[in-house]
């Protein structure tokens, strides 16, 4: 087995490379939060850095209770017992793959760790597209056909993974796509693992929100952490609930742990506990997160669409999926090199989750866009209007200029350097 570098963090220590060498590089390919870390926490975790035992394998009773509450307060009753931290949902993720075994659905684009995870634990995916204009929920129709034929060619699947909502389209899957994606895990008896680390970043808390956990406690998993909607990505924990009755699979994630992880970092399992309890100055903290992702999401949606891109309206996170294919300029590893080496705008490409090559796809993260400096990232996070601040709208100058000379090659021509994107450099 050939292990490689995960993409997006491979991408992100090449702009980083590009930038410290002199280069103007945009930086839309990684999905760090971009936001400081609220006082409160800091102080939570300074005055916890004296807890330097390794705690139970489960993680602290304290964190556990509070991610029971976090997830009581959003409709799904959760038993403590049936809590597990971890250092990041993607550890718990990866040890949930070994726990329960066997292959994997996965939606087709998805996150490229799943699929790459999968592999590590010998596991074969099966990618199912997702159905038109959502994301992060594969069509249920053609799960069930999928799974079929896997097990009829004598495959064991014993699990579908959903992102709600999704990383890389920022898309919600629907009510309806859940429920009969439910449906179909009744019937073919399989486990749903659902990620729902960007719960929190929708960016109309109005928008109807279905976990499949909500309509099959007994076969569902969620995961959540802190590393999005409180831009905590360093700190490392996260937490997964798990299925009514799943104490078995409780014991086998927890064999799992204890000789991966041990137990996660005590200072930090004491001030996630504060975090999950929803203190006021917290949530009012997401809630500025929400509105900022999702004004300058929308942004860059629209500087996207003006070139004719199809690029669905982002709905979470700081994510969109614009497909380039009208330029005819090659698949997704062809336009973003020329983003990135002509035009100083560094994506990911499609086919790092999932996606067709040749489909001019890419992933875009706007979340770096809001600064340089904590100073500068605090200011966008308390703005009436970010996009309005003179470093966030240089960004997005930048990234005009680069799509409308990108859009020109297409015709066999290039506008050349634009002479205030130079000004503001």
């Amino acid at each position: 087995m050939t292990v490689t570098l995960s993409a997006t963090l491979a991408a992100n220590e090449d702009i980083e490379r590009r930038r410290r060498a002199g280069e103007r590089v945009l930086h839309l390919a990684f999905g760090e939060a971009g936001l400081p870390v609220h006082p409160a926490l800091r102080e939570r975790l300074a005055a916890a850095s004296e807890h330097n035992g390794y705690g139970p394998v489960a993680g602290a009773s304290g964190l556990r209770v509070a991610a029971a509450g976090y997830w009581t307060r959003r409709g799904l009753i959760t038993d403590p017992e049936l809590v597990v931290c971890g250092p990041g949902s993607k550890s718990l993720l990866y040890g949930l793959l070994l726990a329960i075994g066997g292959d994997i659905v996965l939606p087709m684009p998805s996150w490229v760790s799943y699929a790459a995870q999968a592999d590590l634990v010998g596991a074969r995916p099966i990618l199912v597209p997702a159905p038109p204009g959502e994301g992060g929920v594969p069509d249920p129709d053609l799960v069930a056909a999928q799974v079929r034929l896997a097990r009829a060619q004598g495959r064991t699947v014993s699990s579908v993974l959903v992102t709600l909502p999704d990383n890389p389209t920022g898309r919600l899957a629907n009510p309806a796509t859940v429920g009969r994606l439910v449906e179909v895990a009744r019937e073919l008896d399989l486990m749903i693992i659902s990620d729902e680390i960007y719960r929190d970043l929708l960016h109309d808390p109005d928008l109807p929100y279905t976990s499949p956990a909500d309509l099959a406690p007994e076969r569902s998993i969620v995961t959540t952490g802190l590393s999005k909607s409180l831009a905590l990505g360093g700190w490392r924990i996260g937490v997964a609930r798990l299925p009514d009755g799943g104490h078995e699979l409780r014991a086998r994630l927890l064999a799992v742990a204890s000789e991966i992880w041990s137990a996660p970092a005590a200072p930090v399992q004491e001030a996630a506990a504060y975090a999950f309890s929803d203190p006021r100055e917290l949530t009012e903290r997401i809630t500025r997160s929400r509105r900022l992702h999702g004004l300058v999401a929308r942004a860059v949606h629209d500087r996207f669409a003006e070139i004719g891109a199809d690029v669905p309206t982002p709905q979470g996170g700081f994510y969109l999926y614009p497909d380039l294919s009208h330029l005819r300029l090659g698949g997704s590893a062809e336009i973003t090199k020329l983003l990135l080496e002509n035009h100083g705008i560094g994506v990911l490409p499609g086919h790092a989750f999932g996606d067709d090559p040749a489909a001019a796809r890419m992933r875009v993260a706007v979340s770096l866009l809001y600064g340089d400096t904590a100073q500068q990232r605090l200011t966008a996070l308390t703005s009436p209007d970010p996009l309005e601040l003179p470093w966030i709208a240089a960004n997005l100058h930048h990234l005009s200029m680069g799509l409308k000379d990108l859009s020109l090659v297409r015709h066999g021509a290039t506008a050349g350097p634009d002479p205030a994107l130079v000004a503001a450099h």
